[in-house]
């Protein structure tokens, strides 16, 4: 990070960050192409963030999920306007996580709805739902196994 003065290392200011905000970005390589979708989230933390996002088992997405498992991510939020008297002199305040993991597709029923719960507890902090089958059949869950993250902020 080439700011060291806006870098956040504080386990709990990032905890916070993560727990408050709602979209996450994944960045995935397409031949040559950058695609980046933004996705709401669910997470934990074990030692090691894990954020699980959901979508159709179809589609760019879906398809670059099976094709190639290493993806960046970015989560950004508290921005807000710090005006000044000439337009050089404005600035922002924000926080911000970036990274790089591993993404799988979730295939175990178990894990799905694990997954699926904690996307509802980011959402609506609540975290016991049920899914029927046909809806567990239908959707594609994702699980992004954070390799790295850093978080800076201002």
């Amino acid at each position: 990070m080439r700011r060291k003065d806006r870098e956040i290392t504080d386990k709990n200011r990032i905890e916070e960050f993560i727990a408050t905000e709602q979209i996450l970005r994944v960045a995935f390589y397409d031949d040559g192409e950058i695609y980046i979708v933004p996705v709401n989230y669910g997470y934990f933390f074990d030692g090691q963030y894990v954020f699980y996002f959901h979508g159709a088992k179809a589609g760019r997405k879906y398809e670059l999920a099976k094709k190639g498992p290493s993806v960046g991510f970015e989560i950004d939020g508290k921005y807000s306007l710090v005006a000044g008297e000439e337009a050089c002199d404005y600035s922002a305040t924000f926080q911000s996580v970036a990274g790089t993991g591993i993404l799988n597709l979730v295939e175990d029923d178990a894990e799905k709805i694990k997954g699926l719960n904690t996307i509802m507890k980011q959402t609506t902090s609540e975290d016991k739902w049920h899914y029927s089958n046909e809806m567990l059949d239908a959707v594609a869950v994702f699980r992004l196994d954070v390799k790295k993250l850093s978080c800076k902020g201002k």
